[in-house]
């Protein structure tokens, strides 16, 4: 096969299905002359958001991503469709780590952001396995962060891109994403003028670090292509089918909302691989031993990784009115009880104490237990690994995460970001 055909494989073959077509009304609603911002604007869901979003004529646009070469690459690609379309409103790219609430806030308040699309979050699961820390720390820190400043700067919309991850996670990364919608579900309990939701759904075909991309450069090098597993399956949908539900279901919520998109039946990753081989004009080594064919290797499940993922805690889902998206009736805790255990989860972040950071996350979250943080590349450098690490933060070093609150209870320490 020519290396063109592999890079040609239609990703709407390797679905099995047809794509939904979207509701443009729902798509308009949050978008259409409305201020919208997008974080992680650069990763693979965020510029597929940023691409959707052009089709609904925002008033402006503003991008946002701690990433130089990514906010370049998609603020160019961007610029250049609305050149070519005609396209007037403003588009703006800006540097920041959603950890900055201040910086949040102040863009926020500047351009008078109406709907905020955060997709800024640490996704790989084996890369967060040996960074617990930090992946920690962004994907929550990084949610409080950006989901206060919504509230203090009115923001009317925030919609959080989940993933089905986080539904009783076997790894840190999944976990920290629903420590992250419990945030969203503890904000919607005090008075806000923000309405936040949650849009949650399975693998991206063609994401950065997904399959296939890996399968496409296996196969293109000639093979093998390595399955972790010959059980494992996943829920999958099309980069764009997915950013176009996440439009849609941030119209239908009404706070505090878990959104689940159908993402149809689950897809046996092995049989991904073997149809992106056929597709790429490939036999596998079973059917033409002697003739071209590429190997298949089994290379054993990564650290945190599940044979199967689920979309759902509970059984208790609703209609919205979209065939695609259902409501996830979901329990949350109390603000205040979320506020403390995001406070003392980041705390014990900064003081690199995986112990507790993982005895939060079972603490929290349902269905994470006894997960040991044995991956972490510095703590097992550091001969931590089943130690009990205590080190108090010296209170100069921690930054408040609501000023106006004044007692003993201080918030999250913005070191190291």
């Amino acid at each position: 096969a020519l290396v063109s055909q592999i890079q040609d494989v239609d990703l709407d073959d390797l679905l099995g299905r047809e794509p939904v077509p979207p509701h443009p009304e729902l798509i308009d609603r949050c978008i259409t002359d409305k201020v919208v911002m997008v974080t992680g604007a650069g990763g693979s869901i965020g510029s597929e958001l940023c691409r959707q979003i052009l089709a609904s004529s925002p008033r402006e646009l503003v991008l946002l991503d701690i990433s130089e070469f990514a906010l370049y690459s998609i603020d160019r690609e961007i610029k250049t469709v609305c050149q070519r379309q005609g396209l007037r409103f403003p588009v703006v790219t800006l540097l920041g780590s959603v950890r900055d609430e201040q910086r949040l806030e102040s863009i926020f308040r500047t351009f008078a952001v109406d709907t905020v699309y955060h997709a800024a979050a640490y996704k790989h699961v084996p890369m967060v396995e040996y960074n617990v820390a930090e992946g920690v720390a962004n994907n929550v820190h990084g949610t409080w962060s950006a989901a206060w400043a919504a509230h203090r700067a009115e923001v009317a919309t925030f919609v959080l891109v989940s993933t089905d991850k986080a539904v009783r996670p076997t790894n840190v990364m999944g976990a920290s994403k629903r420590f992250a919608e419990l945030i969203l579900q503890g904000l919607s309990q005090i008075e806000t003028d923000t309405r936040f939701c949650i849009v949650r759904f399975g693998n991206v075909l063609g994401s950065s670090g997904s399959v296939v991309p890996l399968f496409r450069e296996q196969i293109s090098s000639g093979g093998p292509v390595t399955v972790t597993h010959p059980e494992v399956s996943r829920y999958f949908m099309s980069i764009r089918e997915a950013s176009q539900l996440v439009l849609q279901a941030g119209a239908l919520g009404t706070g505090g909302d878990v959104f689940v998109l159908d993402m149809g039946e689950p897809v046996r990753i092995v049989e991904l691989a073997e149809r992106m081989i056929h597709l790429s004009g490939y036999d596998i080594e079973r059917d033409n031993l002697f003739g071209e064919h590429i190997d298949l290797e089994y290379i054993g499940l990564r650290p945190g990784e599940k044979l199967h993922e689920e979309l759902l805690l509970g059984t208790s889902v609703t209609g919205t009115g979209h065939p695609m998206i259902m409501r996830a009736e979901e329990e949350a805790f109390d603000f205040d009880v979320i506020e403390d255990a995001a406070h003392r989860l980041l705390r014990a972040c900064a003081d690199m104490d995986l112990n507790e950071v993982t005895a939060m996350l079972t603490e929290y979250v349902i269905g994470f237990s006894g997960h040991e943080p044995r991956h972490d590349y510095v703590w097992v450098k550091q001969g931590r690994v089943g130690k009990r690490v205590r080190k108090a933060l010296d209170s100069e070093n921690v930054t408040p995460i609501r000023p106006e609150l004044v007692g003993p209870r201080q918030h999250f320490s913005n070191r190291g970001d």
